[in-house]
């Protein structure tokens, strides 16, 4: 790992006006870099591997590319290149090198990302950065640092492409136009058929390449900077890669993008210590983890960076921003992944924001969705970036779906119970009541909320798109005790009580509409003439979410969701792998995705299948270095370890489900900002001594949570925090000991050892069904390939008796946890088994 520098940079501005007089050949040059300490942000340094992605995204812009080095530039909402290319030629070494084959390590940190080119001549590292504050409005940056033992000439190769984000039309491909800037060089126009908007792209100190004259034959040529690089004249620069896209309008003209150029390279000298400090101080400054799993401690921190990475202007340039749902290198088209605004996806995602402090953003996120929401109350399911540049509500997307309108109720209610704003609710109020008339009006005879006025969660069905949907129903009632709560905190005791009143009335018949006892499942849905849809799902999942609610009959459900059946190594299946129609690389009907892997986690934890739960958590956490480094992706073959080629690797919701499941799961947090009660149910996995939590919000103030083993006791210790805070558990015995909170722990503990499996690998691992206390007793329920042997660790807290194992094998651990080894019967597939521990 290298330390890189507080330098001028290569960035981007949007429409920039900056005026300038100073002769652009007096400022577009290589700068020297000065080194800047940074070991305190996380880092992921690896091999770089060529068809792995990565992706560097700010406010502005965004840089998207492969791990061999080739990239896309976006400077929002406009595509200017894309295809950027490296290829070199040394003196008296007659042969043309692909540097981009030479790729040899990603390092990414929080604040920026560098592919480093190793070749037995020269050393090249690829700084990229896109802002996420700076007062100069950047939107992307890149660098060249370039070491080399003889000289060399370097040809940057790349495609103009200068279009606008779907569904924006631009009007055809760019015309590109070199402007000579004296002996220096010069830099690239890219023009369209229309005058109001160009690009520059400038690489001071480089000459171009293929210039094409008028006379040839039409076709589709690269664009190319040239840059001879002597190691004796050379050595210590930066080569810093200038673009700027404006509103040139006919009057403005090259000379108007030269000065843009000029002011970049001008102003750009603090952008990296900049973004270097806004980094530190966002991980600094938000709940931070301190256990024994390293591992997990650097996936939250790397959650939280790639979530606030996601927060765009909106619209472009200005002050105001929403969170994308995610992006991925667009190839040769205009679509980035879906890096534009999704309502469910920011709203499922607000929770894990809430749970980090991130009130701002929540609020921010909270007041785009109210600004964008339907006159009758309905809550936008989707926004591009250039919605604004078409004729949007007349294309099929803006309120495709129904369930962002519960969620928003949802999710306002958690931020008040966080943090306390009354005050946020107060002015959110209108909108709030309006998504509460829309929920209403929009019910079957059933009184539950339905698909009618748009889809619930899946797209696709077989053998029809569903009629009403347990997802929007378990949604509906959480919705509904979620309202009562703003209604009240607004003044309206009337309404909170007709909310509460829905809310009782929709749990039993939720129960009575989905829940089939020969199966002991519950329906995915229900058809117009009432009949269900057995096919087996985890959207029953979503019925925990919020902690105030869980259907009845949920123990069969919830061995099968832990069971090979749904859980693979790397997550949770949409539905059973026995379904007729289950399709491993399905978009709706077979795949895994994180998001339903922490649904199901958060609702083990609540139901009492902690095991299971932490497998689950775990396989999102590990996802963090899967793919994207520090960025978890949209979605992964149902059979395979492997993502799909279309998976939008860095993806909103997914990295906030490694955040949920750990806060609201393992560590069982629940909120009450206005009541001054922090509630704690945790369950801690066995080999773990003590665990901290760091700047957890809880209204206005920060916490820290210390909870410490104690023989048969946790002890759960608060600092911080308003004078009157109150700690409250769920545990059974939990009590309050001069201000520590002791939550009694069983006899026995057991653990288990979750890593993801080499990829294209198939589901192997053990799965943990269930586990049950009795008096003196602990019995497992496990599954695992016919003929495997597993281990699991035991921790014995303040046992007066022996241990004993019927079904296994238990190895006395001496100090440390004792160790069970379960052999599994032969057969075919997955076998299950009991262990009983005894005592």
């Amino acid at each position: 790992m290298t330390n890189f520098p507080k330098w001028p940079a290569a960035l981007a501005l949007i429409a920039c006006s900056v005026s300038c007089s100073q002769d652009i050949s007096q400022v577009l040059a290589p700068v020297t870099a000065a080194p800047i300490a940074d070991d305190d942000l996380p880092v992921i340094a690896r091999p770089a591997l060529p068809d792995r992605v990565f992706s560097v995204v700010g406010p502005r812009g965004a840089l998207l590319g492969r791990q061999d080095g080739t990239f896309e530039a976006w400077i929002f909402p406009w595509k200017v290149f894309s295809g950027m290319r490296i290829s070199a030629l040394m003196q008296d070494y007659p042969v043309p090198i692909d540097v981009n084959r030479c790729a040899a390590e990603i390092e990414v940190r929080p604040d920026r990302t560098i592919i480093t080119y190793a070749h037995a001549n020269f050393t090249i590292r690829q700084i990229m950065l896109a802002p996420s504050a700076s007062p100069e409005n950047v939107g992307v940056l890149v660098l060249y640092q370039i070491e080399a033992i003889r000289p060399m000439t370097l040809t940057f190769s790349f495609d103009p492409v200068f279009e606008r984000m779907w569904p924006a039309p631009t009007g055809g491909p760019p015309s590109p136009e070199w402007v000579k800037d004296g002996d220096r060089g010069g830099f690239y126009i890219l023009h369209l058929n229309f005058p109001d908007h160009a690009a520059a792209i400038a690489l001071p100190g480089a000459v171009p390449g293929i210039l094409p004259p008028y006379q040839e034959r039409a076709a589709a040529w690269p664009l190319q900077f040239v840059l001879h690089f002597d190691p004796a004249r050379d050595s210590g620069k930066l080569y810093p890669l200038l673009l700027t896209v404006g509103e040139t309008g006919p009057a403005a003209g090259k000379a108007a993008l030269a000065e843009s150029l000029a002011a970049l390279d001008q102003s750009a000298s603090g952008i990296m210590e900049s973004n270097y400090r806004y980094s530190q101080n966002l991980l600094d400054t938000h709940t931070s983890l301190e256990t024994p799993d390293s591992r997990l401690n650097e996936a939250f921190e790397w959650a939280i960076a790639s979530i606030d990475e996601l927060r765009i202007d909106t619209p472009p340039g200005s002050e105001h921003q929403a969170l994308a749902a995610g992006f991925v290198v667009s190839g040769d088209t205009a679509r980035p992944g879906f890096g534009w605004f999704f309502g469910r996806d920011a709203l499922w995602s607000l929770y894990a924001i809430d749970s980090y402090g991130g009130f701002a953003t929540a609020r921010g996120e909270l007041e785009f969705l109210a600004a964008h929401q339907r006159a009758d109350g309905k809550i936008m399911h989707e926004r591009s970036q250039t919605a604004d540049l078409v004729d949007w509500a007349s294309l099929p997307y803006q309120y495709a779906s129904a369930d962002a309108t519960p969620l928003f109720l949802m999710a306002a209610n958690d931020y008040l119970n966080l943090s306390g704003d009354t005050k946020f609710i107060e002015r959110l109020w209108p909108n709030l009541q309006r998504a509460w008339n829309f929920e209403t009006r929009h019910d079957s005879n059933d009184g539950i909320y339905d698909n009618r006025e748009g889809t619930g969660w899946v797209e696709s069905w077989v053998p029809s798109m569903p009629y009403q949907e347990i997802y929007l129903a378990a949604l509906d009632e959480q919705a509904s005790a979620a309202f009562a709560h703003l209604a009240r905190a607004a003044g309206n005791d009337s309404l909170a009580k007709q909310a509460e009143a829905r809310r009782d009335q929709l749990a039993p018949r939720i129960e009575q509409g989905y829940f089939l006892p020969a199966l002991q499942n519950y329906a995915f849905s229900r058809n117009a003439d009432g009949s269900p849809d057995n096919t087996a799902t985890i959207f029953p999942s979503v019925a925990w979410w919020d902690g105030s609610y869980r259907l009845d009959h949920p123990e069969a459900m919830l061995e099968r969701w832990a069971s090979s059946e749904f859980s693979t190594d790397w997550g949770t299946r949409i539905l059973s792998d026995r379904t007729s129609f289950y399709d491993p690389i399905s978009y709706h009907q077979g795949t895994v995705w994180p998001l339903f892997t922490g649904w199901v986690s958060v609702a083990e934890y609540r139901a009492g299948h902690p095991l299971s739960g932490y497998a689950h958590l775990m396989q999102n956490v590990n996802l963090t270095w899967a793919q994207d480094p520090g960025k978890v992706t949209e979605l992964l073959s149902g059979e395979f370890f492997q993502p799909l080629g279309r998976s939008t690797a860095h993806q909103l919701w997914s990295s906030a489900m490694v955040i949920s499941p750990v806060l609201r799961g393992l560590f069982g947090l629940e909120w009450d900002a206005a009541g001054n009660t922090l509630t704690v149910t945790p369950q801690l996995p066995a080999k773990w001594p003590r665990a901290e939590l760091h700047n957890l919000p809880f209204g206005d103030n920060r916490i820290d949570l210390m909870l410490k083993r104690h023989g048969g006791e946790l002890h759960v210790t608060a600092k911080g925090g308003p004078a009157h805070l109150r700690l409250a558990s769920r545990a059974p015995g939990a009590t309050l000991r001069n201000g520590v909170l002791v939550v009694p722990l069983p006899a026995v503990e057991v653990g288990i050892e979750q890593s993801l499996p080499p990829f294209g690998s198939a589901t192997s691992q053990l799965k943990v069904l269930r586990e049950e206390y009795k008096p003196h007793q602990l019995i497992l329920h496990l599954s695992a390939p016919a003929g495997a042997f597993e281990t699991m660790n035991v921790r014995e807290n303040a046992l007066s008796s022996k241990l004993t194992a019927e079904g296994a094998t238990l190895d006395p651990g001496g100090s440390s946890p004792s160790v069970l080894r379960i052999q599994f019967p032969a057969g075919t597939g997955y076998m299950d088994k009991v262990v009983t521990m005894t005592w």
